[in-house]
């Protein structure tokens, strides 16, 4: 009975690991209030300060029509996908150095997966995938 209990418990914990890894969009919809003040994400959005990032990942840098970038944006070279977007929200200004994006960074390699979760449930129309 504990061996069983015990083999349960641990592919409970390894399925939740693995959930974790993937990300969870609902937390990263969370993780997403930090980002508002400046980016909107859905159907209805429209760059801001930020532009939107429906679709960010699969295009180019700089590439929102209607959205003034910086020229270190715009000539950055980057296609972002998950590697570059971590690389980036960690620390903005080191990624691309004279880009406009004011956010210090996030740290949390958890919390950077979550966001990137939530974000990749967006089509470059806005619609959820």
């Amino acid at each position: 009975m504990m061996r069983s209990t015990l083999i349960g418990a641990l592919a409970l914990m390894a399925l939740t690991a693995a959930a974790r890894a993937d990300g969870d969009p609902a937390a990263g919809e969370k993780v997403f209030t930090q980002c508002k003040a400046c980016h909107q994400i859905g159907e209805t959005a429209k760059n801001g300060v930020g532009p939107n990032l429906n679709g960010l990942f699969g295009r180019h840098s700089g590439s929102v029509e209607g959205y003034n970038y910086s020229d270190a944006n715009k000539n950055s070279g980057i296609t972002w996908d998950e590697t570059v977007f971590r690389e980036y929200i960690k620390a903005p200004r080191t990624k691309i150095p004279g880009t406009k994006m004011a956010f210090v960074g996030l740290k949390d390699d958890q919390k950077i997966t979550d966001l990137i979760a939530f974000l990749k449930q967006y089509a470059a129309d806005g619609k959820k995938n």
